[in-house]
């Protein structure tokens, strides 16, 4: 008897999203899909609206992640004011990527801590009761407080160089409307101060210490859980280095071969293209040279490290050459291996916000440049998800004509459809029966990537769960919520 499953909506990610999961007769996975339910609209609703505007309105699209957005439209602005990131001056290019790297950091911690730690500390079976962020405190109390202040912090580094914690005004195009003064400066660099930045670097290097320890605990679980090969794709510096605010498209396959070699992103749509299929309203990136089977690719944490040659933070780069001789430099196709990923990130992400708040520029007072006006502009930066693309056209009258966003949400579409088949081919029964350790192995694959289903369909969505079991005949078998 035929069977479908339904897992609608996935929890523990931001935004809505439905699972469904086809059985041929035999009991057999036919077809695994994750789909995405939400609506887009940002792309439309700012058509008509004046150029300047943008990098405060496309925000919106996440509470999350606004910075990410926020920086992505300001540098398509730049490049529509005549000021290419090369002629941005130098104090308004670090306070953005002070208050990027803040977003890094918040976002990693957030993720980790309160998303993904549960079901690592806890095991993917453990009652849901206790498989959450209320049991991380009761029963690893350090770890959590540790993740809050982590995330603190990062949100405090947002506030004073984007005006706000969340949908802030700093980056304006051409450049930024403040930059910090010594007295903010000071009061991340107190030594005195109960969490100073020195304190922060040293936290983030204990989660990293915490993550190997789990995967020392459970390499099987860890290595081969949804692991499967692909392509990965990111920003990279121009000699190579994990660079999170700008750089050129790098892309390597599952073997470490460079598939996209160091373009510049002005151009992505001579090399990447997207599919529409009808069961989403997420569509599905790829790299055209490739085509639409075997180009898809990966992004985020683990696609970084991937393409990356180095870490620029000499912590982190002790800890990449770790990471690296694990797969003996080949790339790491292993998904859980993206929490791994995203806390040596977080930790390079605090080494790099202590060194530019040490940077005398960081309180400069040239913040604006203007040149000759263009029509069109991209923005691309490495988002905590992965690689965000925005791209903006406008008429004579300075309005927004066109706007195409490629979110990392999007990017990693196909990516969450293997993760699902593989889910299913391994763990779904033969019975007519969902079970919650079944559920939320389901979940554990979409998660390890941090999807943002908000940014990717540009809406808001309710999280509950829902379940839903169908025979052949559409007749319900099993229905199950939470």
């Amino acid at each position: 008897m035929a069977r479908k499953i339904t897992i609608e909506p996935v929890t523990r990610v931001e935004g809505h999203g439905k699972v469904t999961i086809h059985l041929d007769d035999e009991g057999r996975v036919s077809q695994a899909r994750f789909h995405v339910v939400e609506f887009r609209g940002f792309e439309r609703f700012v058509q008509g609206r004046p150029y300047w505007e943008i990098p405060v309105l496309v925000q919106r699209l996440c509470g999350i992640c606004p910075v990410s957005h926020h920086l992505a439209a300001a540098k398509a602005m730049d490049i529509m004011v005549g000021v290419p990131p090369e002629k941005l001056p130098p104090a308004a290019e670090k306070i953005r990527r002070l208050m990027h790297y803040g977003q890094m950091l918040q976002s990693h911690a957030l993720h980790f801590f309160h998303l993904a730690s549960p079901d690592l500390l806890f095991g993917f079976e453990a009652d849901p009761a206790v498989r959450n962020i209320i049991g991380v405190a009761k029963f690893h109390r350090q770890l959590a407080v540790h993740g809050v202040i982590l995330r603190k912090f990062g949100q405090e580094i947002i506030k004073v160089t984007a005006g706000k914690r969340i949908h802030g005004t700093g980056a304006i195009p051409g450049g930024v409307n403040k930059s910090l003064t010594p007295e903010e400066r000071d009061y991340f660099l107190n030594s005195a101060a109960p969490y100073n930045i020195d304190t922060i670097i040293d936290w983030a290097q204990e989660a990293v210490e915490f993550f190997k320890k789990l995967h020392q605990e459970n390499k099987e679980v860890m290595d081969n859980f949804a692991a499967f090969p692909s392509n990965h794709l990111s920003l990279v510096r121009k000699d190579g280095a994990l660079d999170f605010y700008h750089g050129v498209l790098r892309a390597v396959d599952a073997e470490g071969r460079k598939i996209l070699n160091d373009v510049d992103y002005q151009d992505y749509l001579k090399y990447v293209g997207e599919e529409v299929r009808p069961w989403s309203y997420m569509k599905f990136p790829y790299l055209k040279k490739q085509g639409k089977e075997k180009g898809w690719y990966r992004v985020g944490p683990i696609a970084r490290l991937n393409t990356c040659d180095y870490i620029p933070s000499p912590r982190a780069q002790q800890e990449f050459e770790i990471y690296k001789s694990y797969t003996g430099g080949k790339p790491n196709n292993m998904t859980l291996h993206s929490h791994w990923a995203r806390l040596i990130e977080l930790l390079h992400a605090a080494e790099v916000i202590k060194d530019l708040l040490n940077d005398k520029d960081i309180t400069g007072e040239k913040l604006i440049k203007k040149g000759k006006k263009k029509q069109e502009g991209v923005g691309l930066i490495e988002a905590p998800r992965g690689t965000l693309f925005h791209h903006y056209r406008i008429n004579r009258d300075d309005l927004i004509v066109m706007a195409n966003l490629i979110v990392s949400t999007t990017n990693n579409n196909e990516a969450y459809n293997q993760a699902v088949r593989w889910v299913a081919e391994n763990y779904i029964s033969e019975k007519p029966q969902i079970t919650e350790g079944m559920l939320n192995r389901v979940e554990v694959a979409i998660r390890a990537y941090d999807p943002c289903l908000s940014c990717a369909t540009h809406a808001l969505g309710k999280m509950p769960l829902e379940i839903d079991l169908y025979d052949a005949q559409g007749q319900l078998l099993d229905r199950k919520r939470k």
